[in-house]
């Protein structure tokens, strides 16, 4: 499918940690201090790797920490998922299924004999253990994110993923059942992965044919400058999105305070002093950064906010293939064997991945730009006078519309309007302008009393004509 992007892409790669949403930060994420502090700094595209076959950086080990098993035993779950209903998936596919499009999954790898995606996994590349491929999970959390994304219907429930008849290409660079311990203590790593190898990933994903990216991690840390592998990722991004012509999805990131989230939350309105940067989702130039929502259409209480979410999606009570298993499973179960239910940016993030396949099928050629464009577009925007805000940027993804809408800002020519965001003052006395009301209440007066001053004298008429009327001489 788009044979010139293709060829596109086969060009120019010749020519030329990270914190899961479930898992601890692999290093600290290094930013500018910019005015304002939530823009990063100019890329600069001299850092940029060369595409390469992929290999871990450095040798790890296993922890003691055991490998995910199902949590389900393969029991069939009978209700759809809430996230299914309210996207209205299924409808959605009458128009697309991700068919000829291939979605990039970089995670902690994904197990490509599960029922759901057999036959639709490619072993991409490994940056953990190099030998395994990218096909081999042992924390679950990828393959649960391809599920979201990309599994194919569930005859049983009803069950599936956005883009169900989507090619995945597997790719493990991340996972907290590994860590590196440096003997001379400058690198010590509690879990797998390293902002440049997510680098190389991105790199590697657009170099095998990568139409969408969805990457379900991310990193916080204060405002800084940017370290070298930050300016690596940024300059990945940057090519991936505006060389290549690849959509590049990924989760806004959670609040934790035991490690395996961002510890603040930028509770402020102001975008030149966010408290925390967020990345990959700190690029929103380049890439759709996803905000969670709960059941009740709301932001989700742990989704990180910050001036560059660009849309957001269910995050909370979700139903995935189980990683272990072969059946579906809508819980994880920790060493203890304690349940909790699968929340997170990670997965409102492959939503909007499998939805931004369908459109890249349904619309060939649009542009990887346009197709985040009119994912935004589409979307069902907050209620104030811009449309979007920190928390859920454009607001829920809505796949019927990114499907069927037809947007004048697609047509051939068609320069897309910079809309300035209306300013709204919101301080001490809510000031508000009657002058509208004022002068449609004055004219609704003068009208009634008009019409009752007619009223007036047609009955005092009619009263004159019945009486005897006395004339004096």
């Amino acid at each position: 499918m788009r044979v010139s992007r293709t060829v596109k892409k086969a060009a120019a790669a010749t020519a030329v940690a990270l914190l899961l949403a479930t898992g601890p930060l692999a290093g600290p994420v290094a930013v500018a201090q910019t005015t304002p502090n939530s823009v990063p700094p100019p890329v600069d595209p001299s850092v940029l790797d060369a595409p390469a076959e992929p290999k871990s950086d450095v040798e790890y080990t296993r922890t003691n920490k055991a490998c995910i098993g199902s949590s389900t035993g393969n029991r069939a779950l009978v209700p759809k998922p809430r996230a299914q209903m309210v996207l209205r998936l299924e409808e959605a596919h009458e128009f697309a299924t991700g068919q000829g499009v291939k979605i990039a999954i970089i995670d902690t790898g994904v197990e490509a004999e599960h029922p759901r995606l057999k036959g639709r996994v490619r072993a991409t590349g490994d940056y953990v253990v190099t030998a395994e491929k990218g096909t081999t999970d042992c924390d679950g959390h990828g393959t649960e994110v391809a599920g979201v994304a990309a599994a194919s219907r569930d005859p049983d429930t009803g069950f599936v993923g956005a883009a169900p008849d989507a090619e995945i290409l597997a790719i493990r660079q991340t996972s907290d059942r590994y860590e590196f311990k440096d003997k001379t203590g400058a690198d010590v790593r509690k879990s797998a992965g390293k902002v440049t190898t997510l680098a190389q990933a991105i790199v590697r994903a657009v170099d095998q044919g990568a139409d969408v990216i969805n990457i379900s991690l991310t990193s916080c840390d204060s405002p800084k400058a940017p370290s070298a592998g930050e300016r690596k990722l940024q300059a990945a991004i940057d090519w991936a999105v505006n060389k290549m012509d690849t959509v590049i999805v990924t989760a806004a990131g959670n609040i934790g305070s035991d490690g395996t989230g961002c510890k603040d939350q930028n509770d402020n309105q102001n975008p030149d002093t966010v408290k925390v940067i967020a990345s990959p989702p700190w690029y929103s130039k380049d890439v759709l950064s996803v905000a969670s929502i709960n059941k009740l259409g709301e932001p989700s209480t742990f989704s990180v906010w910050g001036p560059w979410v660009s849309i957001a999606a269910p995050g909370e009570d979700i139903t995935t293939i189980d990683p272990k298993g072969t059946g579906l499973t809508n819980a994880n179960a920790d060493e203890q064997g304690a349940l909790t239910t699968i929340q997170g940016t990670s997965f409102a993030s492959p939503y909007v991945a499998g939805v931004a396949a369908l459109v890249r099928q349904k619309f060939p050629n649009l542009t990887a730009r346009q197709v985040m464009d009119r994912l935004t577009a589409t979307a069902q925007h907050p209620g104030n006078p811009s449309g979007r805000d920190h928390k859920v940027g454009a607001g829920m993804i809505n796949p019927i519309a990114a499907l069927t809408a037809d947007l004048p800002a697609e047509a051939e020519g068609a320069v897309v309007p910079q809309i300035a965001p209306l300013n709204t003052d919101l301080g001490p006395g809510l000031h508000k302008d009657n002058t509208q009301l004022v002068v449609a209440l004055s004219g609704t007066g003068i009208g009634v009393g008009l019409l009752l001053l007619t009223l007036f004298i047609v009955h005092t008429m009619g009263r004159t004509r019945g009486r005897s009327v006395v004339r004096r001489g």
